[in-house]
């Protein structure tokens, strides 16, 4: 497999995703983007309001995500993104676009089709526990810690064949940061 020209950075909300998807950014020279800037208006009503979101709210805005990292990418542009991409068909979406949507199941061409992005996804995970006492210390941010347990149980950690690293948010950010240099420079 290629380097990859972006990283994911991803997890439940509170796991550490903006932070070290900044740090590392910044350590890599790489450029940082959050999804949760990306949401539309709605999406962040919806979430304030203590609703989860559906696919139907999350498709468009990963579309999107894909689209910007596509864009990025071909200009010669690696970026760091902060993502929670809880479910493997977001992940694909991030990779293949709209046609991560369509992908269900077997897929034998494993070659690299235009629009794809090469990905490392790095899952931050923790407990509940450990995640939930960092949100209520949290302020401003829309994510109500109520929603973390919807979250928890939407996750479809990733695994192999994705190209993933998992690392336990217990480890310091500079810890998590290290791990993730090196995987990088094994790729």
């Amino acid at each position: 497999m290629a380097a990859p020209g972006a990283l994911l950075v991803m997890g439940v909300s509170g796991s550490g995703k903006s932070t070290v998807g900044a740090l590392l950014a910044s350590e890599l020279g790489w450029k940082f983007c959050d999804a949760d800037d990306y949401h539309p208006e709605e999406n962040r009503m919806k979430m304030g309001r203590g609703i989860p979101l559906n696919d139907q709210d999350r498709i468009p805005w990963l579309c999107n995500l894909h689209d910007m990292l596509v864009r990025d990418v071909a200009s010669g542009q690696r970026v760091v993104l902060a993502c929670s991409a809880l479910k493997k068909m977001y992940r694909d979406i991030l990779i293949r676009g709209k046609d991560g949507t369509a992908l269900k199941g077997g897929e034998s061409g494993k070659e690299e089709k235009p629009g794809e992005v090469q990905l490392l996804v790095v899952h931050l995970s923790g407990s509940f526990e450990v995640i939930s006492g960092r949100l209520l210390k949290r302020k401003g941010h829309f994510m109500p810690p109520e929603l973390l347990q919807s979250q928890f149980e939407t996750l479809e950690p990733p695994a192999a064949p994705e190209n993933c690293i998992q690392i336990s948010v217990d480890k310091n950010v500079s810890e998590i940061i290290a791990t993730i240099t090196e995987t990088l420079k094994m790729k």
